[in-house]
């Protein structure tokens, strides 16, 4: 016999006295950045060979930059990683099968047409202070960014944590909250989130003071051509408000940058159709026929 009373037949009133009324409410709604998150996103071989390639073009890494969004200057304020800009047909293709399902799971309809990779190196005390992604794309409402991870096992490094933070509204305007989620660096890991999320990488740390040690990523921003921006904007939600929020991260001005590079040198390539063979979604919906009565 259960050891808890029995539930009442009818509901009791909380009283005034324990729950005093409110005039006016003083909620603040904080709500999660999208995330998903895809495990052997490009399996034991494949990743085993591109980690192999990571470690073989250490020379021709370079230090990390950001924009200042006051000045739009280059600089490294807040960053210490390494960075090789690099295109990949079969990431590409990859990525295109994934984006339906990624797509979903993120409440996300805008049209995706390219994007733009760059390989990240973070060794001892590397880290990426808060920012959004929106120096990397036209259009940071429509844009997604993706996340792949790579690494020695067992690992070499510790930290490197991604942190996504979520969106504090509050006064009609959209800012970071200091709430937050935190993405495990896995191998063979990729994670989506949109362009738009205030987001950091925790210092990592290398014992061995080795690059092949080293935390690595293919980080990539997925995006839409200019011309179809105002046609495939997010509907009004949480996706627009983060954009609106991420816009004042951009730089105010523009000091001359090469617009079809960004500052680390990544430049755009065109992402293709979907494969049906390969592509993948949601299940569909299963749905239940009933037969309707019949008339007497």
């Amino acid at each position: 016999m259960s050891g808890y009373a029995k539930e009442p037949a009818t509901p009791t009133e909380i009283s005034t006295r324990d729950l005093p009324p409110s005039d006016r409410w003083s909620t603040t709604p904080v709500v999660p950045a999208p995330v998903c998150r895809l495990e052997n996103f490009l399996g034991a071989e494949r990743a085993a060979r591109l980690l192999k390639y990571a470690i073989a073009r250490q020379p021709d890494f370079r230090a990390g930059t950001v924009l200042d969004p006051l000045s739009g200057q280059v600089s490294r304020k807040g960053r210490s990683s390494l960075v090789l800009p690099v295109t990949s047909s079969v990431l590409s293709r990859h990525l295109a099968d994934c984006l339906p399902l990624v797509q979903e799971v993120l409440g996300h309809r805008a049209a995706l047409t390219r994007t733009s990779t760059v390989l990240t190196a973070h060794g001892e005390g590397g880290h990426y202070g808060m920012h959004t992604d929106a120096s990397r794309v036209r259009d940071v409402g429509t844009a997604l960014s993706a996340v792949y991870y790579l690494h020695r096992r067992p690992r070499g490094f510790d930290g490197g944590q991604l942190r996504l933070y979520d969106t504090l509204l509050a006064g009609g305007a959209a800012q970071p909250a200091e709430s937050y989620r935190t993405v495990e660096p896995e191998h063979d890991t990729i994670v989506f989130f949109p362009a738009s999320a205030f987001h950091e990488v925790v210092p990592s740390t290398c014992p061995s003071g080795q690059f092949a040690d080293h935390r690595f990523t293919l980080t990539t921003w997925i995006s839409g051509v200019e011309s179809q921006a105002a046609v495939h904007r997010p509907p009004f939600g949480i996706l627009s408000w983060m954009a609106r929020a991420a816009e004042h991260t951009r730089p105010l001005t523009d000091i001359g940058h090469d617009h079809d590079h960004d500052h680390d040198g990544a430049g755009p390539i065109a992402l293709p159709a979907a494969d049906p063979a390969t592509r993948l979604a949601l299940p569909p919906a299963r749905t239940t026929s009933r037969t309707a009565p019949r008339s007497r």
